[in-house]
């Protein structure tokens, strides 16, 4: 069983940008959505696609099981969402001993700038990058599950202006 631990942070400038790969669009939507668990659907613009279970109720730790599948049956898997279709652009930066993932959101959530680093334990520190901002670990209107059934205008998300 694989183990997700991460931690998420708003994003505070653009510095980030010039550490930055070219960046991967994103289209992710939710086939099944409760509360201590997710079944998500994800389409990425370089044609791959994954299908992700995630369970578990803590912020920081969650259980992940990740299977790729065909671009087209992912497609396909869209039109049985729940929720809406979340577009965004995730970009990879390494900084100190991590690789941070930054994505920028499109669509009804333009504006909003999330860094997520993934961890090796939970007592794991990664060196904090001076475009970091606010930590938002566990705040639940921050989750792609969230943002996929509001609007993220009456959410109030913070934007990165």
């Amino acid at each position: 069983m694989a183990k997700e631990i991460e931690r998420k942070f708003l994003v505070s400038d653009r510095r980030w940008r010039a550490l930055a790969d070219e960046g991967v669009a994103i289209r992710q939507a939710y086939v099944v959505a409760q509360e201590d668990r997710s079944l998500r659907v994800r389409l990425y613009g370089d044609g791959r696609a994954r299908l992700t279970l995630k369970v578990g109720h803590a912020a920081l730790v969650r259980d992940e099981y990740e299977f790729e599948i065909d671009h087209a049956e992912a497609e396909d898997m869209l039109r049985h969402r729940v929720g809406n279709v979340i577009e965004k652009v995730r970009y990879k930066v390494p900084f100190g001993r991590h690789l941070w993932e930054i994505d920028v959101y499109g669509g009804v959530h333009r504006g909003l700038v999330i860094a997520e680093v993934e961890l090796a334990s939970i007592h794991d520190e990664p060196e904090m990058p001076n475009w970091v901002g606010r930590e938002v670990t566990g705040e639940s209107r921050y989750s792609n599950q969230a943002m996929a059934f509001g609007t993220g205008e009456s959410a109030g998300l913070h934007r990165l202006a």
